[in-house]
């Protein structure tokens, strides 16, 4: 017979956890478990982007939020979220809401002089020979001149903005992320809506006819011609150039307008012209200027009536550095 104490050295062996073949079984079950609800995340990953782009208007901030929200689901009971997709958003537009709030923040800071001439991460494809409107789909569907509108809504305006006129998320869902009820979320959004309806300029919408104006504007900055800068350009275009906190002069980041003034900018710049290559930035025609592969500025044209009513231009050495051109074959 074996005593007391036997069964309890019995009991010391196999421990609270079972024995090691039940601590194996219960290892790969939850392997398998972990695996899946990574597929699960993958599922999601695409519009959780798109989410924190349009929320935050950088692609690395965006892809730090979407690491951040897959952190948190590794943490939560997974198993109790009904709804992984809607769950995974809301979770998504919190972080975002907070970033930008902490961004705000340091706004308000002495050093974030130059932030009006902000210009947002674009998303760059090489537009293509045979059906260039086909091709847009395929890239980020939101555009240059809509991201900096955003960035112009308080916090809590863009969250209810994007998530529910954007992804169609309830303001029932909303409403605690930005700690509100329901009904004051739905006013949020609304009088979001109405800022970026008042701000966002109109655009030429065929890509076809965005490139020949984008080619002209080309054509009359290699060829040095001043006046044919000026023809292509609204009288009332704006130019907002985003060199980052460290460029100086000339090159430092301003917001321009009028057509003679914007020319004038133009024509010192003129030296890039030969290395622009047309391509498809966000949802429009714009250029990217190559030197040994690696960009030194991109530019976003938004086109009306045949003239370039706003052009966006991003010559921050370090963003720069981060954005993939590899799609663009140039």
């Amino acid at each position: 017979m074996r005593g007391e104490g036997d069964m309890g050295g019995e009991r010391d062996m196999r421990g609270e956890g079972g024995t090691g073949g039940e601590r194996d079984v219960r290892g790969e079950r939850e392997a398998r478990g972990q695996q899946r609800l990574a597929e699960r995340f993958e599922e999601h990953r695409g519009q959780l982007k798109a989410v924190a782009y349009r929320m935050l208007g950088s692609l690395a901030e965006a892809e730090d939020a979407v690491q951040e929200a897959w952190l948190r689901l590794d943490r939560s009971e997974a198993d109790g979220i009904d709804n992984l997709g809607a769950w995974l958003t809301t979770v998504t537009g919190r972080i975002c809401l907070d970033l930008l709030r902490s961004r705000t923040a340091r706004r308000e800071e002495p050093m974030t002089e130059g932030f009006d001439a902000f210009v947002p991460d674009p998303v760059l494809r090489a537009l293509p020979r045979a059906d260039p409107e086909a091709e847009a789909l395929h890239t980020d569907s939101v555009g240059i001149a809509l991201l900096v509108v955003l960035e112009r809504l308080e916090p809590a305006e863009r969250l209810a903005f994007v998530l529910h006129d954007m992804f169609a998320v309830p303001f029932d869902d909303i409403a605690p992320v930005v700690e509100r009820s329901p009904a004051a979320t739905r006013q949020l959004a609304s009088r979001a809506r109405r800022r970026v309806r008042d701000a966002t300029p109109a655009a030429e919408p065929d890509l076809g006819r965005q490139r020949r104006v984008v080619e002209a504007f080309l054509a009359a900055s290699r060829a040095g011609d001043f006046e044919a800068l000026v023809s292509v350009l609204h009288p009332d275009v704006v130019l907002r150039a985003d060199a980052g906190v460290l460029a100086r002069g000339v090159a430092a980041s301003k917001v321009v307008r009028g057509a003679r003034t914007v020319a004038t900018g133009a024509f010192h710049f003129r030296h890039l012209a030969p290395l622009a290559h047309v391509v498809l930035v966000n949802d429009a025609v714009g250029t990217v200027a190559l030197s040994d592969g690696r960009p030194v500025s991109v530019t976003y044209v938004t086109v009306a009536d045949g003239l370039i009513t706003g052009l966006y231009i991003l010559s921050d050495p370090e963003r720069l550095a981060g954005l993939d051109v590899s799609a663009l074959g140039a």
